[in-house]
């Protein structure tokens, strides 16, 4: 029987999957449980999976809902697979954004394929992995536009947008509209990380 932390075929995968009440990855042919939205191809504890980064990544969503409401596109959230068909990885990105109609996987059809914009909140053990090797698979995936990096500590806010065969930068902080190309639409950043339970 398959196994956590064991190589399989990605029909092995699927099949643990379906069965397990949990979440996991599938990179480079092993399986990975993903412990609380943590990977433990990372570390299983992470002082960085707080309440707080929940909230972040339901605010993404949430913000990100409301500027797409009158145009063809969905908001995902970390429930949602994504697949990385050039590389074979499949991960839960914290939010996902497709517009105009779902890509399944030709392997997977829950998977999506085709996300247009991609979000992950950044915590002390993922955020490595957030910045290489996720990204450098993120970015075989012809359908991104822009990537978008959610810090806790320091509220920083940074994008990664594909403009040809380049990826260009820009870091948002303080005050800033946080603008995002490839949607059309601009996020606050304050209202971003307001917290309506802090006192």
């Amino acid at each position: 029987m398959t196994a956590a932390g064991e190589r399989a075929t990605y029909a092995d995968y699927l099949a643990f999957e379906e069965a397990s009440e949990q979440k996991h990855e599938y990179v480079d042919g092993v399986i990975y449980a993903i412990t609380g939205g943590i990977s433990d191809h990372a570390l299983r504890t992470d002082p960085g999976r707080t309440p707080a980064h929940a909230r972040l990544a339901m605010s993404v969503g949430r913000l990100l809902g409301n500027a797409l409401a009158d145009k063809p596109c969905a908001v995902f959230s970390a429930d949602a697979r994504v697949r990385v068909v050039a590389t074979g990885r499949s991960t839960y990105p914290d939010v996902s954004v497709v517009c105009t109609r779902v890509e399944p996987a030709p392997d997977d059809p829950l998977a999506i394929t085709n996300p247009i914009l991609l979000v992950e909140v950044l915590s002390p053990t993922t955020e490595a992995s957030d910045r290489g090797d996720k990204w450098h698979h993120y970015q075989r995936i012809p359908s991104l536009q822009e990537y978008v990096l959610v810090g806790q500590e320091p509220q920083q806010v940074e994008v990664y947008r594909r403009e040809g065969e380049v990826w260009t930068y820009r870091s948002y902080d303080e005050n800033a509209q946080i603008e995002l190309a490839s949607l059309g639409v601009t996020l606050d950043l304050p209202a971003l990380y307001r917290d309506p339970l802090a006192g």
